[in-house]
């Protein structure tokens, strides 16, 4: 259905967001909301699609969209994005003191809010949805609409009774949004929330500045080699880094951090004031490198993130397609690194046989059997992809995957024989995209800049300036006000709150002054295992005064051992296990752990057995006299 430009549309993406111009669909979605259709967007991450509800709700101010989203931290900073461009915006959540959700409901009531995020175990209150009829409702927005199918990867069974919404509000519209869902999946979100003759939005899954990487490799490759190469290449630049198991997060911050790069972690164990300062940090450039269980990511809003590597094999295609797509938001090239072993296939099948209900685990192996077929494929990745999500490319091959020939120089490191004939003439090796000769010393002034000023106002540094904003902010170098509002992101709000500062920073930084120095890194973790090691502690009291578990304090030892930074103790372990664990390393090789673990006594623990052979691998590099 063709729908009629809406000029106002435009100037009030201008106003607000500071854009001369949509990006691909979202003109036509914001139509669709603004005629009153059921509408159901498929976009991927990164393409804009908070816009295309939130644009419809500034532009009708006697109406107020409802938004259903999955988390409360990311409905929290699309509220501060909203009110730092003039939009009024609130959220309700057990999380507010009752006064404060007492005053927002009749606030609501009043019409006073353009957009209102609730969760979804919020709606399905009784006593919610009395109260909602007494608000102005425009339509409602259901964020991550794919939790309501039981076919996609996330789903959470209280999305399921938001059907409920066409029956107490037949006249309103209703709106879904997703970055990953099939095709099975989008029938299913039509299904369940009863959408009418909806309006059909699906964007192309073919992200052709991501560079597909996938590689099945031994633990220490992974780490030594593949990990370490592609952290380097991207030194200076955001990555994202994820991780299976919080102890292996745990493991690979220590390991990174003693190789000198700078790394934080984010993981379901740590308190919630920790993690969103820990993200706080990567979104805002104080650190470039996080680690993170899948519970890092959702509503990340950063565009520039130049790599993101997975350490195992993620749960489904889903899944690794929503985390590999934080890369490259920006529109330039990023590399997307999956570095799986095979002991990750078992684990997965560990899990699902797990699970009770028969039809979840139906589900689950269908879901195992496509991400194992798509790491172990030799067909090209970008159309793997497209075509699981129901997209029939022209194309046969992207130029832009291991398997088509595209393959950075470093990951080709103990690469099979195979792999490196199917590369062979197309290994690269250029260096990271450059931010277009932006000044770095300004840059970083400007980062700084933004850092001081989130923090003054206690919301992200992406809610103040976007990385995009900020890096055209310094191509630009404006010298009036005038020329920050040629500046996309500058709406006239921001203009007038961030202007005269901006301008005053400029101009610090034209008669000299710099970004502060950066305090030297004093998180040494081997280091301090080291010290209380040689103090008398044990393992475990170290990984109680670390606050890590014993197998990292253990792996950490282990590479000291190895490297020649710390003595094995024949005191760690019986004189007897010792003996035993060097006599099976004598017959079967130091190679393949579990190999080790069988052929000695089930109280040998994989812990013990390492220290050896790290104390062997040891004996062994010593010169000779």
């Amino acid at each position: 259905m063709l729908l009629t430009p809406n000029p106002q549309a435009l100037a009030t993406l201008k106003k607000h967001w500071g854009y001369d111009c949509f990006r691909p669909m979202q003109e036509r979605i914001v139509s669709s909301l603004l005629a009153g259709h059921d509408t159901c967007v498929v976009m991927p991450t990164g393409g804009g699609k908070s816009l295309c509800y939130q644009l419809p709700a500034a532009m009708q101010p006697q109406h107020t969209v409802i938004v259903i989203s999955p988390l409360i931290a990311l409905m929290q900073d699309q509220i501060a994005q909203l009110t730092q461009m003039g939009i009024p915006a609130a959220t309700l959540n057990s999380s507010l003191p009752s006064t404060e959700q007492f005053n927002i409901m009749r606030r609501a009531m009043d019409g006073e809010f353009r957009l209102l995020y609730l969760g979804p175990e919020r709606l399905v209150r009784d006593d919610t949805i009395p109260w909602l009829k007494r608000v102005p409702v425009g339509f409602f927005a259901i964020d991550e609409a794919h939790c309501i199918s039981e076919w996609g990867h996330e789903f959470r069974p209280e999305y399921r009774r938001l059907s409920a919404l066409r029956e107490h509000f037949p006249d309103r519209p209703i709106a879904a949004f997703t970055a990953s869902a099939t095709r099975r999946v989008r029938h299913d979100i039509l299904e369940q929330l009863r959408l009418r003759n909806a309006d059909r939005y699906i964007a192309s899954f073919h992200r052709s500045n991501l560079r597909y990487i996938v590689r099945m490799c031994e633990d220490r490759q992974q780490q030594q080699q593949l990990l370490m190469g592609t952290l380097r290449h991207h030194a200076g630049s955001s990555v994202i880094v994820y991780s299976p198991t919080i102890r292996r997060v745990e493991e690979t911050v220590d390991f990174l951090q003693e190789k000198g790069i700078a790394a934080i972690a984010y993981h379901g164990q740590m308190d919630s004031a920790t993690r969103r300062r820990n993200q706080e940090r990567w979104t805002s450039d104080e650190c470039r490198v996080i680690v993170g269980t899948l519970a890092f990511g959702l509503g990340i809003n950063k565009a520039a993130v130049r790599a993101v590597i997975h350490l195992s094999l993620p749960q489904s295609v889903e899944q690794y397609y929503q985390e590999a797509g934080r890369a490259g938001r920006d529109g330039q090239p990023a590399e997307c690194l999956l570095l799986w072993q095979n002991r990750d296939i078992g684990l997965l099948a560990y899990f699902i046989e797990k699970i009770a209900d028969s039809s979840e685990k139906r589900r689950a192996w269908q879901r195992y059997r496509d991400i194992c077929g798509f790491a172990g494929s030799a067909v090209c990745r970008h159309l793997q992809i497209c075509r699981h999500f129901g997209e029939t490319p022209k194309w046969q091959t992207c130029g832009a995957c291991d398997v088509c020939g595209t393959q950075p120089a470093w990951t080709m490191i103990g690469a099979t024989p195979a792999v490196r004939e199917r590369s062979v003439t197309a290994c690269y090796n250029e260096p990271a995209p450059a931010l277009n000769q932006v000044n770095e010393d300004l840059i970083e002034y400007l980062r700084e800049w933004r850092r001081d000023a989130a923090q003054r106002q206690n919301v992200p540094a992406f809610v103040v300036m976007h990385d995009s904003t900020l890096e055209e902010l310094c191509r630009v170098r404006p010298k009036a006000l005038t020329d920050l509002r040629r500046i996309p992101g500058f709406g006239e709000k921001k203009v007038a709150s961030y202007g005269p500062a901006i301008l005053d920073a400029f101009g610090r930084f034209e008669r000299g002054s710099r970004a502060r120095p950066k305090a030297a890194n004093l998180s040494r973790p081997l280091r301090e295992t080291r010290e209380l090691l040689t103090q008398g502690r044990t393992f475990e009291e170290i990984a109680s005064i670390r606050s890590r578990q014993v197998a990292t304090v253990v792996a950490a030892a282990a590479e000291m051992i190895e490297t020649g930074q710390l003595e094995f103790q024949p005191s760690w372990m019986a004189p007897e296990r010792l003996s035993l664990i060097e006599q099976a390393c004598e017959k079967h090789g130091v190679h393949r752990l579990r190999i080790l673990k069988d052929a000695l006594p089930p109280e040998i623990t994989f812990d013990e057995i390492k220290l050896v052979i790290a104390h062997r691998a040891a004996n062994r590099n010593q010169p000779s006299s």
